[in-house]
């Protein structure tokens, strides 16, 4: 669809009418980003709605005060309601959610003309299930209840005091509208544990057969989402439609134009979706549950039927798995070369190329024939009881035994199902990579051209006081072909934007992380901010370099110099445990100043923070990595960012291993292929939390000597903003 001359005009007065309602000026950056957006828009071709023209992304990275959010909305919504698409805006994290959907969406319809509607989307698992706490208040002091087996899955430990209350409070909230059963909605923090006893998921819903279908909170937001233009959800639950085959939370790919927000989270979330793991010795005792839930269901079913039958197999299939993860335990545990330190009771072993022992690939091959087993007769048994709630037919089981009945059973093929994720990725031989590109070129769409990293497969193994477990691990080394064949292969379009998309200055390692489509575009926008005059780097001189041991007394002995006369510094480690040994060394002789991000709620730090500058005291935050990318302190609440080592990722990291080890393979040099742009996307991060408005000025001081030391430091302090420079030699 080429951009039409209305569609322009639609976008421009938009545009016009935001900057003069809201009194503010245009900016460069912004119009940049516009009309990059709408004009790879307007470049996709279709036919009858269907895309026609290669898969292509739109890739722009802009930094902060760009003003991305408005720019993406202004130039995506006039074109997904002329094509007649839906706008899918995905975030990584709650908070740029809440601001879209609270802040950004009113603000500009508000302020233009545009006529459009929109909605969030949240998974099952964010909102009540009325069924469960029903159930759940039933359940309470009467332990022989029909709907007692729907709590032998979450064994509490003890109710808690009160606990009864805080359900019936719920449910009058809920019954009386006050409360839309929306998790993140409720006064407080609900605890997970708590939480699990009254929500439900996919397997264990019951759907239009619950007779609290007409007030279900779940259904009741998607209802919104089929009328929406715009639909706000963030990555995880996109990657949770697209395991699903796509179009079962959201709008189907191909009707979609997405636009990803924060994307240089998106190809570490895929990975971790498509990743699989089994506890051993807890899924064995998971079986015990299993079997006890069984027993109390025999009762409720009819001698000879064939749900009766259906039970005596799962019996069978549980008891087979059960001996087959036996066996693995038993040949993991003694034919690993476990090394457990003396301070951590956890030892890991990673399978070099993904390639298994044969003694345990063999195991592994038999786990996975029993649990197959397992989930097959499991999912039978759920037919039959989602069978009884026909009331037009006759049926072997009663609605009362299916209703308790289906939600349990539901959840032990669901579990089942996870662990058959990891049998058959560990006896995947091709590996997880070509499997997918199989998948592509049989859906006619050509897959990238790079030959994927066999998969990541690895072991822990845990001690505790009195018991051990053995958790076996399978993933993707890159998130590449899952993306492409998944989403970019299907979607109608895509834009990635984020202030952190390249590394050492180039696309090149979100092209191949994230599998991007050859035809994409890609934008770097020119930041409005004068760097040279707002804030300097300084690299001052250091009595140790990182890797020695007398580093950590250096900067016990340096950062009091760098605080002194600053009202408000972060400093950033890249280890918890440098950062607490630095904490204990200073804190005695500075009371009052130092706030790490253990003390408290990270929101909690951060607010104790603001108001010690807000009433004139010094204030020092130390953090870790959720610091160095997840803060926002604008103005006098950030003067002074220290960085107190270059953030190299660890090298224990399995998945990281497995792809340094294929990169060699292929003569590549994974340090400067992996480590380094990594480092630099982590660095860029870290310094872009001093300015966060165009008034904003301080300073960046870096205590790693290894960035004037060492020929890659040139690369990394290149990719930093153009700050003036201040070294030390």
């Amino acid at each position: 669809m080429a951009l039409t001359e209305e569609i322009k005009q639609q976008i421009q007065q938009g545009y016009r009418d935001v900057l003069a309602g809201k009194d503010i000026r245009a900016r460069y950056g912004q119009r940049l980003m516009i009309a990059e957006i709408a004009r790879y828009m307007g470049e996709i071709t279709d036919n009858d709605g269907l895309r026609t023209s290669p898969p292509a992304t739109c890739v722009v990275e802009a930094g902060t005060g760009t003003g991305k959010t408005l720019a993406y909305l202004i130039a995506a919504i006039p074109v997904a309601k002329a094509l007649g698409k839906t706008l899918v805006i995905s975030t990584a994290t709650v908070a740029l959610q809440d601001q879209i959907v609270l802040k950004d969406l009113p603000d500009l319809k508000k302020h233009s003309k545009m006529d459009f509607s929109w909605t969030l989307a949240k998974g099952r698992g964010r909102y009540l299930c009325m069924s469960r706490l029903e159930a759940r208040l039933h359940d309470e002091g009467n332990g022989d209840s029909d709907t007692m087996p729907l709590f032998l899955l979450d064994s509490p430990s003890g109710d808690e005091p009160g606990s009864r209350a805080f359900f019936e409070e719920m449910l009058a909230s809920y019954g009386s509208r006050k409360w839309d059963g929306d998790r993140d909605h409720w006064p407080e923090q609900i605890p997970d544990d708590v939480w699990r006893q009254v929500t439900t998921d996919h397997r264990q819903c019951t759907n239009r057969h619950c007779s609290y279908f007409d007030s279900c909170a779940f259904f009741d937001a998607r209802k919104d989402l089929d009328d929406a233009d715009i639909v706000v959800a963030n990555h995880d639950l996109v990657l949770a439609d697209l395991a699903l085959g796509g179009g079962a939370i959201l709008p189907e790919p191909e009707n979609a134009l997405f636009i990803f927000d924060e994307a240089h989270h998106l190809p570490d979330k895929a990975l971790n979706h498509f990743a699989a793991s089994v506890p051993l010795n807890a899924t064995r005792q998971w079986l015990k549950q299993l079997s006890q839930a069984l027993v109390k269901m025999q009762p409720f079913l009819a001698p000879g039927t064939q749900a009766v039958k259906t039970l005596d197999k799962i019996s069978t299939a549980a008891r087979d798995v059960d001996q087959a993860l036996a066996r693995v335990y038993e040949e993991a545990e003694q034919n690993t070369g476990w090394e457990f330190n003396e301070e951590r009771r956890t030892a890991q072993w990673r399978y070099p190329e993904g390639e298994l022992p044969e003694k345990l690939a063999e195991l592994a091959g038999e786990a996975r024939i029993a649990t197959a087993g397992l989930v097959r007769h499991l999912g039978a048994l759920a037919d039959e009881l989602q069978a009884a709630f026909d009331d037009r037919k006759e049926h072997d089981i009663d609605r009362d035994t299916a209703e308790a009945w289906y939600p349990v059973i539901g959840s032990f093929h669901s579990r089942s199902e996870e662990q058959l994720r990891l049998w058959a990725a560990w006896c995947d031989q091709a590996g997880a990579g070509s499997q997918e590109k199989q998948g592509d070129e049989e859906q006619g769409a050509p897959a990238p051209k790079t030959k994927s990293p066999p998969p990541a497969r690895w072991a822990v193994r845990q001690r505790w006081d009195h018991a051990e477990d053995i958790t076996l691990y399978s993933s993707p080394v890159l998130a590449d072909n899952l993306l492409y064949s998944r989403l970019w292969s299907r979607a109608y379009g895509a834009v990635l934007t984020s202030a952190t998309l390249t590394a050492l200055g180039r696309f090149d390692r979100l092209r191949s992380r994230a599998g991007l489509p050859e035809a994409s575009k890609y934008l770097v926008v020119p930041s409005s901010f004068r760097y040279g005059e707002m804030a300097t780097v300084e690299v001052p001189a250091m009595k140790a370099m990182p890797n020695e041991d007398a580093f950590t007394d250096a900067l016990v002995e340096r950062l009091p110099d760098l605080w002194v006369g600053e009202k408000a510094t972060l400093v950033l480690f890249t280890s918890r445990r440098q950062m607490q040994q630095v904490r204990d060394a200073l804190a005695p002789e500075y009371p009052d100043l130092i706030l790490t991000q253990d003390d408290m709620a990270k929101g909690e730090v951060l607010r104790q923070h603001c108001s010690r500058v807000d009433e004139g005291r010094p204030s020092v935050l130390f953090g870790v990595a959720s610091f160095a990318e997840g803060i926002d302190l604008p103005g006098k609440y950030l003067h002074h960012v220290v960085i107190t080592r270059l953030p190299f990722s660890v090298p224990d990291d399995p998945i990281e291993a497995s792809l340094a080890e294929w990169v060699t393979q292929r003569g590549g040099n994974p340090f400067m292929e992996i480590t380094v742009p990594d480092a630099s996307v982590k660095l860029v991060q870290a310094v872009g939390r001093l300015l966060r408005t165009e008034q904003d000025t301080g300073r960046v001081t870096i205590l790693d000597r290894r960035i004037i030391a060492r020929r890659y430091g040139q690369l990394l302090l290149d990719a930093l903003p153009p700050f003036r420079r201040i070294i030390e030699h």
